[in-house]
């Protein structure tokens, strides 16, 4: 039988949305830029994603479909099962962008690595974006209570890091979906999903999301 679509929902740009997952159903992130994703146990919100767990309990920083993003107490709460991202990988180095981000890279407080040797960022306050990822998630989950900071770094999907081996630097690449791309995810437990349409200093685009009950289900 096919895959029976619970809710679809287009978040603009520069925005957050959060939806309940229950355990089994899928959550399909879609779209041509990057999005943060975050995620919590629905029945103790303290139990958050963990970027640190994830990598260190399956040995890699790059993650893809088989994968699972796990909490801080080491469960598993949502597991990939398909990618369709095949221009590049996504990101569990970096954190989350925001208005204070904005304004420190403008005043070149914070540094910022472009591969191409580009910088993209606005200097002119009156063109930075007013908010990001950390506004958009934070009021995303304000109506379960959840304070801003204790908003977990995210899942980046869609953004390609290249980290040189030597250094550690974290270059960043241009790299994302030529047309668009997908990642499903399996709640491996009752789960609040949270995500924000990146604004990328003004190129992000819409994003898609779909819950499903997956087929035969």
């Amino acid at each position: 039988m096919p895959n029976s679509v619970l809710d679809s929902v287009t978040v603009p740009k520069n925005s957050g949305r959060a939806f309940t997952v229950k355990k089994g159903q899928c959550i399909l992130v879609a779209g041509r830029s990057i999005v943060d994703l975050v995620a919590f146990n629905l029945h103790d919100l303290t139990e958050r994603f963990d970027q640190a767990r994830t990598k260190t309990n399956q040995c890699k920083i790059f993650i893809s479909t088989g994968d699972q993003l796990l909490s801080k107490d080491n469960n598993p709460m949502l597991t990939i099962v398909e990618d369709t991202f095949e221009e590049g990988r996504h990101d569990l180095q970096k954190g989350m962008c925001s208005r204070k981000r904005f304004e420190l890279v403008a005043a070149g407080l914070s540094r910022r690595i472009f591969i191409e040797g580009v910088d993209p960022n606005p200097r002119k306050p009156e063109d930075l974006p007013t908010h990001g990822c950390y506004e958009n998630l934070s009021e995303a989950v304000r109506p379960w209570d959840i304070a801003p900071v204790d908003v977990p770094s995210p899942f980046n999907i869609f953004q390609t890091m290249r980290i040189d081996p030597d250094t550690g630097a974290l270059l960043d690449t241009f790299v994302r979906p030529k047309d668009e791309a997908h990642v499903d995810f399996r709640a491996e437990m009752d789960c609040l999903v949270a995500v924000s349409a990146c604004p990328e200093s003004g190129r992000g685009q819409a994003i898609r999301v779909e819950i499903f009950e997956p087929e035969g289900g």
